[in-house]
């Protein structure tokens, strides 16, 4: 195999596999050919994800996987390699965001909610990565948000943790510089997903209120979670040599009438 040759089997890792954007992503890798590893700490709802891929004629894993403990990650990830092969993709996810004024927020939530959607992604970047610079090749995923570039209010530690994030990202695409493997960013404007689906309705339409105030709602479109599975499809299909190292995926407004 040549060094910018890819191997026809590329398992797959994706975080937060649950529902949303992740489900979106594993049922679009896995449509294009890739043996999927699903991993969430709702493993129930991963193995309903895993029976529609397999009902489409795709390959797909699933096992627990709680990205806020060492010892799951590390179990996880022996897991997926042991059922589907070394790990090609890793596509990090998995977050949450909660409602909140930053001063109000304790800081033990702050620091939990930051421990998810940073440090989380680097345990998983810590146990795959290493084996992706070995073989010389890989794409690695970060799932980032426009709060990185555009912070929105009263969204507790969210802005901070993917501007966190994709700094973490953005060192790596420099560290990682000629070994062959890729590190990306899909950075999703408003989309569709179980992602505040459990917040109090009336402090939620308080800070969707703020937002049109602050101007981050000019139309009422959303992405569907699809759109953003389709996106790192893309990128990780894209040719040996080619990086697509920063993706922005917005929602299109509304065609108006003439």
């Amino acid at each position: 195999m040549s060094k910018y040759a890819q191997p026809e089997r590329r398992p797959a890792v994706v975080t937060g596999a649950s529902a949303g954007i992740g489900a979106a992503t594993a049922l679009v890798l896995a449509s294009a050919g890739y043996p999927v590893a699903l991993g969430a700490r709702r493993a129930d709802k991963c193995d309903e994800v895993a029976a529609a891929i397999r009902e489409a004629g795709g390959e797909a894993f699933v096992h627990p996987l709680d990205i806020t403990d060492p010892g799951s990650v590390q179990d996880f990830v022996k897991a997926a390699t042991a059922d589907l092969g070394d790990i090609e993709v890793l596509v990090n996810n998995a977050g949450a965001v909660g409602p909140g004024v930053v001063h109000d927020v304790d800081s033990e939530r702050f620091a939990r909610e930051l421990d998810l959607n940073v440090v989380g992604a680097h345990r998983m970047v810590h146990a795959i990565v290493p084996g992706m610079v070995e073989r010389r090749r890989g794409d690695v995923v970060f799932v980032s948000s426009d709060v990185a570039v555009r912070a929105r209010p009263f969204m507790s530690s969210y802005a901070a943790g993917k501007w966190g994030l994709e700094g973490m990202a953005h060192a790596m695409q420099m560290e990682l510089e000629g070994t062959g493997v890729r590190a990306s960013i899909v950075r999703p404007g408003g989309t569709w997903s179980e992602m505040g689906s459990d917040w109090d309705p009336e402090q939620g339409a308080d800070v969707l209120n703020h937002w049109v105030r602050f101007g981050f709602a000019r139309h009422p479109h959303f992405l569907k979670p699809q759109a953003i599975g389709q996106a790192i499809s893309t990128i990780v299909s894209a040719p040996r040599g080619v990086h697509l190292n920063l993706v922005e995926v917005t929602p299109e407004a509304p065609v108006e009438d003439r």
